[in-house]
Parts: C-alpha cells; sequence; structure tokens
C-alpha cells in the first residue's frame, strides 16, 4: 500500500485547476482589484489568519479577486496564504519542529505529519470548537467524512476536502476520476487514432508519432510523458497504470502485491524497450511540475498517463492557439482480459485535510469560518462565484456569465485574478454539493472528465493511513523509497534479464525490509475502513 503523494489520485476535483508555483508568503500584489458590489467595505472586526498550503505550486492570491472579497466581506476573515519555496516536506517539517504552525494548515491526508501535530497536541479538535463556539458544524459537515476521521480519543482534529463516500459513487453518474490517458489530438487523429489498449498497439503508436512528428514548433516531442518521479516512484508508471490494467487489490482474502502482477510486469517491460530504442525521454525522469507544465503547454507530449486536471490550464492555453492541438481521453491500457479500467474516484479521506493551530489567537473565528466555507452559502460562493459578477439568475436557475465562461475556457490565471471561483479556493470544496450548480460540460476540459465517468470506482478503503513514528510506518517509507529507485532502474535497465534481475532483488530487498509484516497489519486497516463504509 503506497502513500498517495499525487492523490489528487484519486481525486475527483470536478472543476479544479491548479496553476503555477508560489513563492514563500502571501500572494503578489498584481493582479487587479474587483469591486464586488457597493457593499465592498469590509467588517470592521475584520480579522488575518495566516494559512499554510504545502504546496509549492498554489498561488492564488487572496484579497484582490470577487470571491476572496466576497468571503472577507461575509465572514470577516482575510487571508494570508503561506506556501513553501521548494520541498513542501522540508517546510512543513521545519514549521512543526519549530513551533511556529500558522493558524491554518492544509496538507494531504496521506502526509506522515498528519499524524504527526494530531499526536503533537499542535492542533485544536473541531469538534470542541463546534461545541464551545459554533454548533453549525454539526448541521454543515458530513457525518460519514467526521466518522473517518475521528480519532481513537473520540475528537476530529481536521476535516478534508473532495470527500466522496461509496454512496454517493453509487448514486452519482458524473462522478468522475482524476486519472487520464491522454493523447495529442492532431497527432493521434494522423497516425490514424490507432488501438493503444494492447502492448503491440500502443508500441507501435508511440514510433508512429515519433516518425512522423519528430518535433512540435521547432522542439523535440516527447513520445510519453509522465507524472514526476520522486521518492515513492512515479504514480503514471506505477498506480496509474496498474489501475488502468485492472490490476486488484485483493486476491484470496489477502492484499496482492501490484507491483509485481504479472501483466503489469509486461506491461513496464515493454516501456524499457522504449526506453532502450530512445522513445522514453530522459525529461520524464528528472523534470519537475513547472517544466512539466511548460512542456504540456507547448503541447510537447504525445500521450501521458496523467491527472486531467493537473493540466487543466495548459489545455486551455492549447486551445485558444489551436482547437486541434489539445489533449483528448482515449482508452489506454488494458489487460489481457479486455476488463474495463478501474479508476478511483476521491474517497472519504478526500484530498487535503485543514487543521487550526494550537498557536491560533482566534479559534471561534476559526471555526466559524470553516462552517461557513462548508455550508451551502460557502460552497456556492466557492463554486459559482457571485450573484451578478460571474453568474445571473436565469429563471430560477444559476447561469454563469458567456464572457465569464469564455475566460474560464481560456485564461484559467486572469480568471482568479479576477474572479477566482470555480474551486480556486479549494480547500473545503464539496464536489458533491456542488452538483447542483453545475452547468453543463464544456470546453476543452470536459471530454477528459466526461471519459472517466464509466471507468469511475470507489477505491478509498484500500487507502491506509499508518499511524507516524511507529514501525509499521518507518517500514512503509523504506518500501516506498525502495521502489522509487527501483522503478527507473526497471524502466532503463539495458536488458529484460537486467530487468528480471532488478525486479527480484527488490523483492528480496523488500521482504527484509518487512513487507509481509506491513501487508498483515494494511490489511487490518483495509477491513476496518470496509466495516466503516460499510463495504464487508
Amino acid at each position: 500500500m503506497r502513500k498517495y503523494r499525487s492523490i489528487t489520485a484519486a481525486c475527483a476535483l470536478s472543476a479544479l485547476i491548479l496553476t503555477g508555483c508560489a513563492a514563500d508568503g502571501a500572494g503578489t500584489d498584481s493582479a487587479p482589484a474587483v469591486s464586488v458590489s457597493e457593499k465592498d467595505t469590509l467588517p470592521e472586526d475584520t480579522v488575518t489568519f495566516d494559512w499554510y498550503i504545502n504546496y509549492s505550486w498554489y498561488n492564488t492570491p487572496w484579497g484582490h479577486n470577487a470571491v476572496s472579497r466576497e468571503i472577507t466581506r461575509r465572514t470577516g476573515v482575510n487571508i494570508n496564504f503561506i506556501t513553501p519555496q521548494g520541498n513542501e516536506e522540508e517546510k512543513l517539517n521545519a514549521l512543526i519542529a519549530s513551533g511556529t504552525l500558522p493558524d491554518l494548515i492544509t496538507l494531504g491526508w496521506w502526509e506522515p505529519q498528519m499524524n504527526e501535530i494530531i499526536q503533537g497536541d499542535m492542533v485544536y479538535a473541531l469538534n470542541e470548537l463546534a461545541d464551545e463556539y459554533d454548533p453549525y458544524f454539526w448541521e454543515v459537515s458530513d457525518p460519514q467524512a467526521v466518522s473517518w476521521y475521528t480519532q481513537s480519543d473520540g475528537n476530529i482534529y481536521g476535516y478534508p476536502n473532495s470527500s466522496i463516500t461509496p454512496a454517493d459513487v453509487e448514486n452519482n453518474n458524473n462522478i468522475g476520476s482524476n486519472q487520464t490517458f491522454l493523447v495529442r489530438k492532431d497527432i493521434y487523429e494522423a497516425i490514424g487514432s490507432p488501438d493503444m489498449t494492447t502492448i503491440e498497439g500502443f508500441e507501435a503508436a508511440v514510433k508512429k508519432a515519433a516518425a512522423m512528428f519528430p518535433e512540435v514548433d521547432g522542439k523535440p516531442l516527447i513520445p510519453v510523458g509522465s507524472h514526476i518521479f520522486d521518492d515513492t516512484g512515479s504514480v503514471s508508471f506505477d498506480q496509474y497504470l496498474q489501475n488502468f490494467l485492472a490490476v486488484p487489490y485483493e486476491k484470496d482474502g489477502k492484499l496482492y502485491d501490484r507491483n509485481t502482477d504479472p501483466e503489469y510486469i509486461e506491461w513496464l517491460k515493454m516501456f524499457r524497450r522504449l526506453a532502450q530504442q530512445g522513445y522514453l525521454a530522459t525529461d520524464i525522469f528528472i523534470d519537475q511540475r513547472v517544466q512539466m507544465e511548460e512542456k504540456i503547454a507547448d503541447g510537447r507530449y504525445f500521450c501521458m498517463l496523467y491527472q486531467r486536471t493537473d493540466m487543466a490550464s495548459q489545455q486551455k492555453a492549447l486551445y485558444a492557439k489551436n482547437p486541434d492541438s489539445i489533449y483528448i481521453a482515449v482508452d489506454g491500457p488494458k489487460n489481457k482480459n479486455r476488463d474495463d479500467h478501474v479508476l478511483p474516484t476521491s474517497s472519504v479521506s478526500g484530498w487535503t485535510i485543514t487543521f487550526v493551530s494550537k498557536n491560533c489567537k482566534h479559534p471561534d473565528r476559526a471555526i466559524k469560518f470553516i462552517d461557513f466555507m462548508l455550508s451551502e452559502e460557502g460552497q456556492k460562493l466557492v463554486y459559482l462565484g457571485v450573484e451578478g459578477v460571474t453568474y445571473d439568475i436565469v429563471d430560477g436557475r444559476e447561469v454563469v456569465k458567456p464572457e465569464i465562461l469564455e475566460l474560464l475556457n481560456t485564461d484559467r490565471t486572469t480568471y482568479d485574478e479576477l474572479y477566482g471561483a470555480d474551486d480556486a479556493y479549494w480547500m473545503f470544496q464539496d464536489n458533491v454539493m456542488q452538483l447542483k450548480w453545475r452547468p453543463e460540460n464544456s470546453g476543452p476540459t470536459a471530454q477528459l472528465e466526461e471519459w472517466t465517468y464509466k471507468y469511475s470506482a470507489y477505491t478509498g478503503q484500500y487507502d491506509v493511513i499508518l499511524p507516524s513514528d511507529t514501525e509499521d510506518a518507518y517500514i512503509s517509507d523504506r518500501i516506498d523509497n525502495l521502489w522509487s529507485k527501483t522503478l527507473p532502474a526497471l524502466l532503463l535497465s539495458e536488458s529484460d534479464e537486467e530487468f528480471d534481475e532488478i525486479l527480484e532483488n527488490f523483492k528480496q530487498e523488500r521482504a527484509e525490509l518487512g513487507y509481509d509484516q506491513l501487508q498483515e497489519k494494511n490489511l487490518q486497516y483495509v477491513r476496518e475502513a470496509k466495516k466503516k463504509l460499510g463495504l464487508d
């Protein structure tokens, strides 16, 4: 079981666009201010919260656009965002070690620091804040999310965004996955729109694309793109590929070893052949998100196993330049039985969790702010924006203004600077609630999402959070790190024989680290999760 550092994975973040890379501290002052209404004057008792977002790429400022100013007007809360420069883990660890956690903290549910700040008594119990200052929390919070995150002491310390339950997936046919297999539309069509679900078809398509289009606007084509390689591997070449191949999570009552599944290994060997023949560019092994975004915006990748929301702003930029140069989602790698892809939606774990630090001088205002953001009023504001500014009421229904929708679909950066709706502030977004206001899918990102609907599945019962500072967590981290070194070595091996040798060494070292023990412990967590979710 891997900690999902790219969860977003498994996330069905319906309209979330992630752009850019932020500096440490608040957003810049270059964005134009937007007058929300005649009531734009901020409350006299406004408080400012420092809010740490554990993502270096997050750069949407607060206080300039319509949504953030309106939230401040309604709640009396102003925000100063703090984001890390460079390595997120180092920045967060430094804040924890120095005891200087800001008022609010948002990080991924899989991050080990989540348990660390809870166990270190560094954050408030939200239920205690609610009982003391604002019982409205119990009306606007989701009971299953609260139950999921309630600790053994009976307290809930953080609240998730994008939390989706098995019932949500069962009862809605438009909850998608974030995981897609993307091809550049014009290149894919030029090579005959081939079937890329088989090893032979995939390999042939990549080679034909590279032969016909060696360059894109004077720059070398990158035949295969992927998410970054980090200290747990690369989600494109492990989790995503396994999900497309419908590799099971369990077999015969035990957790299945997905990383050594025979069909998965066959596909890795195909990618090894492509690498040996020069079709896996060096870029994909060393590029970080900023470099990847630049190359996606240039349309330099032919195909990618990738999160659709992570490239949405680049998709819109491509569409604005040339509608034929965008990426489209098509069926990707399949197993020999031709089983449907099994692509995770978000889960009850959500994507990120937000905490109130005990350094916060106004915890009463913090819980009231959170409750507003969770409420229907807050969700509507975060998603649709401000009535009369971003949308109007037409025949009793909210309709986004055409010029606003056009800007959203062509220039996300300017849209966020001016308006900041469409979940620019995603920290408490409720994707299921927002479905009631959602307009018909349109624009260059619609097909990417709609393609996932038929393959979306709830797999949140397999999202294991190991308590920090435990032997199990230590074993898991070491195995993740071992895999992160093994995966690129497999892809870059010189022969199938060398590949097999590397894989056997990995299995042996993994066993010595305590893999079997870890699988047994993870299975216990999975069984407990199934009981909580009513899936056993």
